[in-house]
């Protein structure tokens, strides 16, 4: 193995904590106790914040308006009912108050509607008694149009929002069956009674007397009415076949168990079926037990329809109905019922509901599965290597995207109101849906759900993004959108600090699956806290290295940015396993850009071949040029030679042409007339790259130069015209990695 130069400028304790992950008693490595990535200094505590949650379950109107967050309802309120000027400014800070208050229950734990914490909320902060404060609160609340249940990012978010969308989807699909079979019953009812009256026994004394009541049954004579009534009856009755058939819709429709219609006669006994449940097996079963009566109401529908309009043939019809079964159920006759509803709450690594999963999704029943994970990292192994997102449910949605007709969505719990539009895409899905929720509940992680769930999908451990089957490209049905950053390995945010010299600074920091599992404090072990006289130029963020230049013989240390309690800034060294990790996660995340249409692995080989066949014409023609300047030169070069032979001995040769010069291979240069002039390079080192006066770039300073900003250079040029030659400083830090990225420059 070749030894880096700067191998020696690393302390041996940190090549051994790096490569075994276990730090040696009585050096400086020491595991991190208590401290989080410093990109959380400002969120320790989110009560203190104006963010989406809590969320309110809008209670009443459409699907689309169905979740909201409490900020949004606290500005409309603001809007309608704060008068402009001075006083309208007071009420807005006595409104926001109440709202703090409001997310300050919540974020305990209480569950309520908005209106009753409201009122509890109010009674607390006029305890004061601020008669101005009070003032403002009841002006608020009468603005206040909304009500619902208030729910904060916990455990039981998911599949409270979930069951709150999915019963609003429901009532909207299923409204226009209900009406049907509401009107069917109502008719199928009055076309009995029409044909009970035309027949002799609906005629007969006993029938007319039940027809008019007990309240008026003295006001008329029964047995002369029927006997009227015999004499010009006409015997125009329904047909028996006719009669039995309408009885049977009839009793059908209204025994069903599928839709809560009882105000139109239903049997009140008949409890409607249950559609949500907490096992996909459970689900499976009740679908395979309620078939047989799914094909007994779309006869009964169906035969309700042709009867109630006269168009039933017996002979055509009867041959139809009687070979109707399960196996002729389509889509859109599934789609008339309601669909099925399935909460799953899976474990680290043990989901003992995921046959059952797969049996329901490739089925093609309408079900709609919720999985919460509550877990995506898998436990730590001292004894073996393992990645560390093993837990299936990391990997669960995008093994679903194979199963073709099924509508995938994973996301993150703090970003459910994001969602809200795929959310219900997904619900109102024709087919299979699959809702992959990471929580953030991880019980290792020790920080709100809310700020773990939103990390897991920052740091790309747990990306968010949809899968439509129902578009009709792949560019339209799959999406990364909702990821921040989506063009990005990682994302970017910045942080300011003070410095030992307690000077503020401000840096751009990138969020990485090292700096996620430094949330976890089971993998506090692979995290060695640095004292700042160790911190150096060889040490580079875990973001900033190159996938492939991560072994223990590179010569840098990679390391993340935490905070401890009093929010004091540190360097952690990272271990080569989860450094590792993070270049799987990041080629995992790739994987996903590629599939989202963001980045092309096809166009960027066939990019680099065109580069590859550009470039070698290019030589080519730099080649055929030198020989054409050459040969142009030959001819007054034999003549010189010749009449220098032909001077007397004593002349002194001609002196050589000013401002030609031999140049050596290992010296960085410019093809300075091929230069566009883009200031790519004096931007990058003015004092190195200067222009002449034709504004061409020439490299003025080459001493003052590093290698990595000739090697940066020669990479950012357009044209490929800066050579940057061999290094100078042989103990410039990274020397093995520039020198390898310079070869196709040389």
């Amino acid at each position: 193995m070749k030894r880096d130069h700067n191998m020696d400028m690393i302390p041996r304790d940190h090549i051994a904590f790096r490569v075994t992950g276990h730090a040696a008693p009585g050096t400086a490595a020491a595991a991190p106790s208590g401290l989080l990535p410093a990109l959380f200094a400002h969120y320790r505590d989110l009560t203190t914040l104006r963010y989406d949650f809590p969320l309110l379950l809008v209670k009443g109107g459409p699907a689309e308006g169905a979740i909201r967050s409490l900020s949004s309802v606290i500005d409309g309120v603001l809007q309608e009912a704060a008068p402009p000027g001075a006083e309208g400014e007071r009420m807005r800070q006595h409104v926001l108050r109440m709202e703090k208050e409001i997310r300050a229950t919540t974020a305990r734990g209480v569950v309520g509607s908005l209106a009753a914490l409201w009122e509890k909320s109010a009674r607390r902060l006029a305890a004061a008694s601020d008669e101005s404060l009070a003032d403002s609160l009841a002006r608020a609340r009468a603005a206040l149009k909304v009500d619902g249940t208030l729910v904060d990012c916990n455990a039981a978010l998911p599949a409270r929002l979930f069951g709150h969308a999915w019963e609003r989807v429901q009532q909207e699909r299923t409204r226009p069956v209900r009406e049907q079979i509401r009107a069917l019953i109502v008719r199928l009812s009055d076309m009995l009674k029409a044909g009970m009256l035309a027949s002799e026994a609906g005629r007969s004394a006993d029938a007319l007397k039940a027809g008019v009541g007990s309240a008026h049954a003295g006001a008329f004579d029964f047995d002369l009415m029927s006997r009227l009534l015999a004499r010009v009856g006409g015997g125009s009755t329904l047909p028996p076949a006719h009669v039995r058939r309408i009885e049977w819709a009839l009793a059908v429709l209204q025994s069903q168990r599928f839709f809560q219609v009882a105000d139109a006669g239903a049997k009140a006994a008949n409890v409607p079926y249950d559609f949500v449940f907490t096992s996909c097996a459970a689900a499976c079963e009740a679908y395979g037990e309620r078939l047989p009566r799914m094909v007994e109401l779309l006869k009964a529908i169906a035969v309700a329809r042709l009867e109630a309009e006269g168009r039933y043939v017996d002979g055509k019809h009867d041959l139809f109905f009687d070979a109707f079964d399960a196996g002729a159920l389509d889509r859109e006759d599934l789609s008339l019922f309601p669909d099925y509803l399935v909460c799953v709450r899976w474990s680290a690594g043990d989901p003992a509901d995921e046959a059952g999963l797969w049996r329901l999704l490739s089925s093609g029943i309408p079900a709609k599965v919720l999985v919460q994970s509550d877990e995506i990292l898998a436990p730590p192994n001292e004894e073996k290597a393992l990645p560390f997102l093993t837990a299936r449910s990391a990997h669960l949605a995008a093994m679903a995207v194979g199963l073709r007709h099924t509508y995938v969505l994973q996301a993150v719990s703090a970003h459910l109101l994001q969602m809200k539009d795929a959310i219900l895409k997904g619900l109102r899905h024709p087919g299979p849906a699959l809702f992959s929720v990471y929580s953030g509940c991880a019980a290792s992680a020790g920080i709100p759900p809310y700020l773990h769930a939103a990390a897991a999908m920052e740091s790309r451990a747990f990306p968010s993004f949809r899968y439509d089957p129902g578009e009709p490209d792949w560019a339209a049905a799959f999406s990364v959108e909702g990821n921040p950053e989506p063009g990005a390995d990682w994302t970017t945010h910045r942080l300011a600090y003070e410095d030992e010299m307690r000077q503020r600074v401000t840096e751009d920091v990138k969020f990485t699956f090292a700096d996620f599992v430094a949330c976890d404090a089971r993998y506090a072990r692979h995290f060695a806290r640095l004292p700042r006289a160790e911190w150096g130029a060889h040490m580079v963020p875990v973001a900033d290295c190159p996938a492939g230049a991560l072994s223990q013989s590179a010569a840098r240390e990679p390391y993340v940015l935490l905070v401890d309690a009093r929010s004091a800034l540190h360097r952690a060294l990272v271990d080569d396993s989860v450094v590792r990790e993070s270049e799987r996660c990041r080629a995992a995340w790739r994987r996903l850009q590629e599939l989202g249409g963001i980045r092309s692995s096809h166009a960027e080989r066939l990019l680099a071949r065109a580069r590859a066949a550009w470039e070698e014409e290019k030589a080519g023609e730099l080649a055929r040029i030198d020989r054409a300047a050459a040969s142009a030169t030959a001819a007054p070069e034999a003549a010189s030679a010749v009449q220098a032979a032909a001077r007397p001995a004593s002349d002194a040769p001609a002196p050589a042409e000013p401002g030609v010069q031999e140049r050596s291979a290992d010296e960085p240069y410019i093809e300075t007339p091929r230069c566009t002039s883009c200031d790519e390079c004096t931007q990058l080192n003015s004092v190195v790259f200067a222009y002449d006066a034709n504004k061409q770039a020439y490299i003025a300073h080459p001493e003052k130069a590093t290698y990595r900003e000739l090697v940066e250079a020669a990479e950012a040029c357009q044209v490929s015209i800066i050579h940057p030659g061999k290094p100078r400083n042989p103990n410039e830090p990274g020397l093995a990695e520039l020198v390898e990225r310079a070869r196709p420059f040389l």
